[in-house]
């Protein structure tokens, strides 16, 4: 009987396994029955791709325990999380179907289709029930026609469509008793890890509630974000105006000559939303300065330049600073990252209507990038300042508020995989972010997604406390964007190999997620895009 060898943890072991014969829980072994708290391993790194625990033991397998406080652990937490959900709502609510959302906050959002009233009691009693029982969180193989089959008669529209525009002869599900759910990442083994969670009514819908990073042993007090909720229900209606708010739906387009259509409609309701600030601003009277922040990645200066010709539209004579104009050169994006008594000089003394010098400033290593050589205000300028901690009081404490405006931007994709799996807005601008890395700094794609999650810790603490200060919050993320994105980043993810470790597994997990949408030309996109900030061929100066 042909056997195979594990390497395990980094071990070599004396386990020898019948070929396809066992599963990396069985490796395990069923007896240990860790807890939540006991830090388990609920997932695993297979010849550097990340499995689920139920996966098959391949032939000389080199296997890494994923752990649950670990980043791909809490992501695999979550995802249980929102599985269960949706296997509750098939109990509650078997003629109903329930619509993955979006993040918000410590939570996911949910609504059904129809937009029928949930009743919260039945459902957590459901998920409380499915836990206490230890129900199994199990995988099983469908071929393409029992898949399409099942997803019709459950009435999962967007699921159809996907695998309507894929040519797979067989498709991973996982399962929790008869509700079965397309398997893209891993997920628990068994629900019974599931012991920090809350579901609650929110905005007509269902939020599901998780714990923190940063105090994973209970939910924090409930925190409204109704502006984000707002942008993300904006963006909603958007996509169902251009038909695609799904993978399959957008892949569908790409077949039917119709993505042209898409492309000028996303662009062009995008520019609304810039159009709408603008008038904002003119309608509050008195506003002097305008800022414009947003994590990484989400096309902060390309959002700066199209709100200052919007702003020039209704008469005004805008000057954009950028906040990386007055960077000292020590790493990260606080406030003392910045040369910020300069930068308050300089507002300070313009807004006395002063000329000020803005050139010569090559004292730093950073690069300047301001757009003008001198500046000086009147009654009709207004000062568009991009950058991270544009939204910080501390900032520019001077200001008084009828005197600024304040934009938050950030990539919130809309379109969810299927009916039942969304997208993560982190990995689209991760995205973003190696393809223009790679284009304009010739950096390795290793080293930009080994240095991201640096990036969205410091974020949590220097950027997202501050987004409701915001009077306004602009989705700068186009329904169309990865599929032209794909093109550039697929050739990239595929140099990274396998002795590199996590960023290979990040690699690979991208590349499966980017194997489900169909590519499109980059020559369609639009020179004013945000998207070209990141692509290039930007009409804008955003060097």
């Amino acid at each position: 009987m042909e056997k195979n060898t594990i390497t395990f943890n980094g071990m070599p072991t004396d386990t020898f396994i019948e070929k396809s014969s066992a599963r990396i829980v069985y490796l395990l072994g069923k007896q240990r029955k860790l807890g939540y708290h006991d830090n388990p391993p609920v997932a695993a790194v297979v010849n550097g791709e990340l499995k689920s625990l139920q996966t098959e033991i391949p032939e000389n397998a080199v296997i890494d325990l994923v752990y649950l406080n670990s980043k791909e652990g809490r992501t695999a937490y979550r995802k249980t999380l929102c599985f269960l959900l949706s296997y509750a709502s098939t109990v509650v609510y078997p003629d109903r179907t329930l619509l993955v959302g979006h993040s918000l906050g410590d939570g996911y959002y949910f609504s059904y289709k129809n937009k029928e009233k949930p009743d919260i009691d039945k459902l957590k009693k459901v998920m409380e029930k499915a836990i206490e029982d230890d129900l199994i969180v199990d995988i099983e193989t469908l071929s393409a026609s029992q898949a399409l089959t099942y997803v019709e008669k459950m009435k999962l529209k967007d699921t159809e469509k996907l695998l309507k525009t894929r040519n797979d002869g067989a498709y991973t599900f996982n399962r929790i008793g008869s509700a079965l759910s397309v398997s893209y990442e891993p997920l628990l083994p068994s629900l019974k890890l599931l012991e920090v969670w809350d579901i609650m009514e929110y905005g007509g819908g269902i939020l599901l509630r998780y714990p923190q990073s940063r105090d994973k042993g209970k939910i924090q007090p409930f925190q409204d974000n109704p502006l984000l909720f707002k942008v993300f229900e904006e963006t909603k209606e958007k996509s169902k105006i251009l038909d695609v708010d799904s993978l399959g739906a957008l892949n569908m387009k790409v077949t039917e000559g119709k993505i042209d259509e898409v492309i000028v409609l996303s662009e062009t309701l995008q520019r609304r939303r810039f159009s709408k600030a603008a008038e904002e601003i003119k309608k509050r009277g008195g506003v002097k300065v305008a800022f414009v922040s947003g994590p990484a990645c989400s096309g902060k200066k390309s959002s700066g330049i199209k709100l200052c010709a919007e702003l020039k539209i209704l008469g005004y004579t805008p000057i954009m600073f950028s906040l990386d104009d007055y960077r000292t050169g020590q790493k990260g994006v606080s406030l003392e990252s910045l040369d910020i008594e300069l930068l308050r000089q300089h507002v300070s003394e313009l807004m006395e209507g002063k000329e000020v010098e803005l050139n010569g400033l090559s004292q730093y290593d950073a690069k300047r990038l301001f757009r003008v050589n001198k500046a000086k205000m009147d009654e009709k300028t207004i000062l568009v300042v991009e950058g991270v901690q544009t939204l910080n009081e501390k900032l520019l404490p001077s200001l008084n508020d009828d005197e600024t405006f304040r934009v938050f931007v950030s990539a919130l994709t809309q379109p969810c995989i299927d009916t039942m799996s969304g997208i993560s807005t982190r990995d689209n601008r991760l995205l973003r972010r190696i393809v223009k890395e790679c284009r304009t700094k010739g950096v390795t794609v290793s080293s930009v997604i080994e240095s991201w999650e640096g990036i969205e810790e410091e974020e949590k603490s220097q950027l997202f406390p501050y987004q409701n200060n915001a009077d306004i919050m602009i989705n700068s993320a186009l329904e169309y964007e990865l599929g032209v994105l794909s093109t550039y980043a697929m050739p990239l993810l595929r140099s990274i190999k396998p002795e590199e470790g996590k960023a290979y597994t990040t690699a690979r997990r991208l590349m499966a997620f980017l194997d489900l949408v169909y590519p499109i030309p980059s020559e369609k996109v639009p020179s004013d895009s945000i998207l070209r900030e990141f692509i290039g061929g930007s009409v804008y100066n955003l060097t």
